[in-house]
């Protein structure tokens, strides 16, 4: 199996929290870190961003918020597993300015995934297959896509209309 495929790869349904039962539904246990801030730029945040991940975060999202003294401000949400965790709290301090996190530990839920490789007469493009729940779909990966489309002078969706035609798998 092979969870989250920007970050980390093929991550065993065996680890520590995770649980595969019956009916191939997979769970795991993680925390969410949580802090607002209302005095970084978005270049500061779309940094530390890049820096949770490189450190193993799963998931960094921001969602905009309204603070103390009708400020705008930032709710930076960093999703982690048990062992990065503390990296990752080090990291919120090192990285935002934040004086405060907060943690919920929280159960996610995942589809199975896995990535196979085309060949395509524009290169090798990989397809990200995801299935479970009653349901499976797919999607080609997005620096691929970007990569013809770059190539060629044209937009997203015209290379997924060119790809729709004779692709081999690898």
């Amino acid at each position: 199996m092979v969870r989250n495929m920007g970050k980390k790869e093929n991550a065993s349904s065996a680890s520590e929290g995770a649980v595969l039962g019956e009916t191939n539904i997979l769970s795991e246990m993680v925390s969410e870190l949580s802090c607002n801030v209302d005095d970084m730029t978005a270049e500061d945040i779309g940094f530390a961003m890049e820096r949770f991940y490189e450190k193993g975060a799963l998931e960094v999202y921001t969602i905009p918020v309204g603070m103390k003294k009708n400020r705008p401000g930032t709710l930076l949400r960093v999703v982690c597993e048990e062992t990065q965790k503390q990296s990752l709290i080090e990291a919120m301090f090192c990285h935002t300015s934040t004086i405060g996190i907060r943690e919920t530990v929280t159960r996610r839920y995942v589809l199975e995934r896995e990535i196979k490789t085309l060949q395509t007469p524009y290169g090798d493009v990989r397809v990200k297959s995801v299935s479970g729940y009653g349901t499976a779909r797919e999607k080609y990966e997005y620096e691929d896509l970007a990569r013809i489309a770059r190539e060629r002078g044209i937009g997203l969706s015209e290379v997924r209309a060119l790809l729709r035609d004779n692709v081999n798998e690898k």
